[in-house]
Parts: C-alpha cells; sequence; structure tokens
C-alpha cells in the first residue's frame, strides 16, 4: 500500500505536475521518458519500428530544462525526437497524430503559477494515456534496463514547421470566414501568444493580442482565463466585438462579449451544441459535459431537444465519454471544450474560431449567441479537515443531502465531490434564488463538518 501511495504522488488527474525542480525535477523528467518509451514499446505501441516522438512546451523558464531532460530520456531510450518548441497542448496533440509519430509529451503547468510545472504524455494519434499506463510507467521508474548504444540512440531534430501546420489545420476546420469580426485574444503569456492570433488573422477576422510577450517567467501572472479583468476592459475600451482569454497551455479559453459581460465554459458549450446540430455535425444530437455544468445548461440542452450525457469532472472523463458513445462535442465549465471532429484535447483557440464562425455566419453578436442559457445561482463551498472518504458513506449525510433534494424538487440541484487532491469535501448547489441555494449548501456544509470530522 505504501509503494502505490508514492505512485499516487506521481501521476495526478493530468499528467505529473508539481513544483519545477522542487518535484518536478529533471531526473524525474527524465526517468518519466525513459520509462514511458519501455511500457509504449513493450506493449506494442511501436510496432517494430524505431520509433518517434514530439516533444513541446509552453513559456515557463523552467521548461527548457525540462525538455532537455525528457528529449535526453526519450533519445537514450532508442526513440527520435522532434523538437516543435513552444506550442500549445492541443497542437502537440496535432503534430503527434498528422506527423504519425508514436509518442507525444507536453511540458506545460496549464493555468497553474509559473513556478509550477508539469508533463503530459500523448499516445499515438494525439491521445492521453489511459489511467493504466500511466500506473505501468510509474511502476517502471528508475528500473534497471539495457541501454542502446551506437546507432541505436535516439536522434534529436528541431520541426520548424509545426506552429504553421497547426495553424493550416485550425483555420481549414472553418466552413466559413471571420471577415469583419474584431477580435482580442488574451494568450496569458503563454503556449498560444504566436499560433492563436496567427489563426485568428489567417481566418480573416481583426486580431488584437494582449498579454502576448512572455518572457519566462509572466505566464497566467495577473491574465489570461484566471483573471479575466484586463480582457473584458480591452474589450471596452477597444471596441471589439468579442474577446477570448486562452490560459497557459491553450487547452481552453473562456469570452467576453462587446459588453464586457463574461461567457463561461456552460454558455460556449451550448453555443457550439447549437452550431453543431444546426450544420449537421453534432453526432447523435447529444452533447458531453461534466457534473459540475449548471442545471441552466441542462435545461437549455433540453429545450433544444439535445441530449446531456454528463461524466465526473476532468476532461479525460469527458474524452472518455466521448469516445464510448461516438460524440463529437464535450466540454466543462471552465472553458475546456473538445471538438473531436478536429482535435483529440481541448483546444482554445479551435473554440473561439468555431464561435466566431457562428457569430459571422449568423450576423448575431456573442451576448445573443450566450443568451441560449441562463445561469441558475450556484453556491460552492468548500469544507476542509473532514474525511472526504466517507462522503459516498455516511448514513446520515446521505439523508440530509435527498431532503434537500425533494425540497428542490427539479427546480436545483446538489452535489457533494470530494477534493482529488485536499481533505475537503466541495458541496455546490444550485437554486432558483441565491438567497436559497446559499442556504442549502450552508445547511449541508454544516452536515458535512460534523458527520466527517477527523
Amino acid at each position: 500500500m505504501a509503494e502505490r501511495a508514492e505512485r499516487k504522488r506521481v501521476f495526478g488527474t493530468d499528467g505529473v505536475r508539481g513544483l519545477a525542480n522542487g518535484l518536478l525535477t529533471a531526473e524525474l523528467a527524465l526517468d518519466l521518458s525513459v520509462a514511458a518509451a519501455h511500457v509504449l514499446g513493450e506493449a506494442g505501441a511501436f510496432k517494430g519500428h524505431r520509433p518517434r516522438a514530439v516533444v513541446g512546451r509552453d513559456t515557463r523558464l523552467s521548461g527548457e530544462f525540462l525538455e532537455a531532460a525528457v528529449v535526453a530520456g526519450l533519445a537514450s531510450a532508442g526513440v527520435d525526437v522532434l523538437r516543435v518548441g513552444v506550442l500549445p497542448t492541443p497542437g502537440v496533440a496535432f503534430l503527434t497524430g498528422h506527423l504519425d509519430v508514436d509518442l507525444g509529451v507536453m511540458i506545460s503547468a496549464s493555468h497553474n503559477p509559473m513556478p509550477d510545472n508539469g508533463i503530459k504524455f500523448l499516445k499515438r494519434g494525439g491521445v492521453k494515456l489511459d489511467d493504466e499506463v500511466e500506473e505501468l510507467i510509474e511502476q517502471r521508474l528508475r528500473e534497471p534496463w539495457d541501454r542502446p548504444t551506437g546507432a541505436q540512440i535516439g536522434r534529436v531534430k528541431y520541426h520548424y514547421q509545426g506552429m504553421h501546420q497547426y495553424v493550416a489545420h485550425l483555420v481549414g476546420a472553418l466552413p466559413n470566414g471571420l471577415e469583419g469580426l474584431k477580435v482580442i485574444v488574451d494568450c496569458a503569456h503563454g503556449a498560444a501568444h504566436a499560433s492563436a492570433p496567427a489563426a485568428l488573422r489567417t481566418a480573416g477576422a481583426e486580431v488584437i493580442a494582449i498579454n502576448a510577450a512572455p518572457d519566462g517567467r509572466n505566464i497566467n501572472d495577473g491574465c489570461g482565463s484566471t483573471h479575466l479583468g484586463p480582457l473584458q476592459q480591452a474589450v471596452v475600451d477597444r471596441g471589439a466585438h468579442v474577446g477570448f482569454a486562452l490560459d497557459g497551455d491553450a487547452d481552453r479559453c473562456l469570452a467576453v462579449d462587446a459588453a464586457g459581460n463574461v461567457v463561461d465554459g456552460d454558455q460556449i458549450l451550448a453555443i457550439l451544441a447549437l452550431t453543431l446540430r444546426d450544420r449537421g455535425r453534432l453526432a447523435h444530437d447529444t452533447v458531453v459535459a461534466t457534473v459540475m455544468s449548471n442545471l441552466g445548461f441542462v435545461h437549455a440542452m433540453e429545450r433544444a431537444d439535445i441530449t446531456v450525457t454528463q461524466t465526473k469532472v476532468g476532461d479525460r472523463y469527458v474524452l472518455e465519454e466521448m469516445q464510448r458513445g461516438g460524440f463529437s462535442l464535450g466540454g466543462e465549465q471552465s472553458g475546456h471544450v473538445i471538438l473531436s471532429d478536429h482535435a483529440t484535447t481541448g483546444d482554445g483557440t479551435l473554440t473561439a474560431l468555431t464561435v466566431l464562425s457562428r457569430m459571422a455566419q449568423t450576423g448575431q453578436d456573442l451576448a445573443t449567441l450566450a443568451s441560449v442559457m441562463k445561469h441558475l445561482p450556484q453556491v460552492l463551498v468548500n469544507v476542509g479537515g473532514v474525511d472526504k472518504e466517507r462522503a459516498g458513506t455516511d448514513e446520515e449525510l446521505r439523508a440530509a443531502v435527498a431532503r434537500e433534494e425533494e425540497r428542490l424538487a427539479g427546480s436545483g440541484r446538489v452535489l457533494l465531490r470530494p477534493s482529488g487532491t485536499e481533505p475537503l469535501v466541495r458541496v455546490m448547489v444550485e437554486a432558483a434564488t441565491p438567497e436559497d441555494a446559499r442556504e442549502t449548501a450552508d445547511r449541508l456544509a454544516a452536515v458535512v463538518k460534523e458527520r466527517l470530522a477527523l
């Protein structure tokens, strides 16, 4: 059990992530890359040929030494490496499939602060590794192995065309141009600082890029999808039709309408569901969301005769359900949207382009498009210092939840969710009024604290 607990501290819900040169060292990055090459090779992923990998990163200064370690580990294990430099996670995923390589590696901590970094592995086709494969990689860390020598050592090359190929792919996904639209894109000083403005301009939009001057230290610093204030101000001040905010690795985005109002991931997902349905591209008239999506989104989809399938929180669970059911659209409230006809991961730039395409095609502004759904008031209370493992089994707590659900009677909902990383339980309540949501959440939080106290 101790060994298993130790392994859990390596891979999290989205790859390996932590303080760069603290938890995530050069040694760990190298060892993970070697172990990944061994596990995938022995599973037949390399199909008897000389394996190849694509390696990209975001703009964090720590990405430089971690990239060097990952490349060294892969090459020492006999993998030929194509370095694509700074590129969004969805760009690395696209190139993994486009270049027909066996493995993709993205070095990024997404929306986390600059001192953190992370490593995500992608299998052939640009899809994230399964939990089982990640566990095998952890088990194989630092094991003795026969090292290739001579001509069997991997070669390392730069692939300079990667960004241009990715941009062409994005623009090629659109059915119409974006002429006449003035767009502001907040690049978060991150991985899409060059590719996102290039894609939007190539598609025909007038583009103003802000926070697009990375220096290795300023990624996500008061900007991007976790800090929407600068974008809201810029859209209003510069008279733009719309603004989009990306996160550090640009696998998600949030939007701002012409009046500076935030349009969140649920609203974006609703817009895209109707867009794909009208184009005949919404597979099975179904959209995949997580249990955290606002009930107002579910109601909006019901009115449009679109089925909503909900999963656990996490883009990997959304993607798994999309693959299982053959669905073409899924996403999260955070703005992480997967358009599976064109991408294997969330892609903030592709999401922005698709929303803009709908605006150009219909002549409607973003506020009008987003009005398809109305948010129910939502309250989230984090209850700390509790035994989160008993959240689903305590009978009195379950009875309290049932009473509140019965009282809401379809006009709201209750969700208790143990944190994946902290000793706390999240109590989320949606109701017809903010007051009702708050009072319900507070009552349940008190029961959680009483019943699950450590």
